[in-house]
């Protein structure tokens, strides 16, 4: 079974998703033992942020760094398992609100896909970048 990286380079969508990785130097820790749970937006959720965003987080990359493990949980965690929480903890050290009442919300981001496996954990896609605070 390919990894989290793996899953996110060869799927459709998940550009953003994997330059911004790569620039922030994680693409060795996302293909670590794990396991992780990734909150993934997909490049439409990117392609929301004000224009420049990008641009400027690419120029900081620890401010890149930052964000991208806020979409990172350690633990392999199912859907069926966040909607047992109020909330998770990032890598990033940051809560994360969970909301299964009414579909599935991450935050401020709706879940499109859940519970797609990796052999170092599993993958939600969402449809906006999540951001602290």
């Amino acid at each position: 079974m390919p990894d989290i990286v793996d899953i996110a380079v060869n799927t459709e969508g998940f550009e953003t998703l994997v330059t911004a990785v790569k620039t922030a130097n994680l693409v060795d820790a996302l293909k670590g033992e794990g396991p992780f749970t990734v909150f993934a937006p997909n490049d439409a959720a990117f392609a929301k942020l004000p224009p420049g965003t990008i641009q400027t987080l690419v120029q900081n990359v620890p401010q890149l760094a930052r964000i991208l493990t806020y979409h990172v949980v350690p633990g392999k965690l199912m859907k069926a398992d966040l909607a047992k929480v109020n909330s998770v903890i990032s890598l990033e050290g940051s809560p994360i609100s969970i909301d299964c009442s009414d579909g599935f919300e991450v935050k401020n981001a709706t879940v499109l896909a859940a519970d797609i496996e990796a052999d170092n954990g599993v993958i939600h896609v969402i449809d906006n970048v999540i951001l602290m605070g």
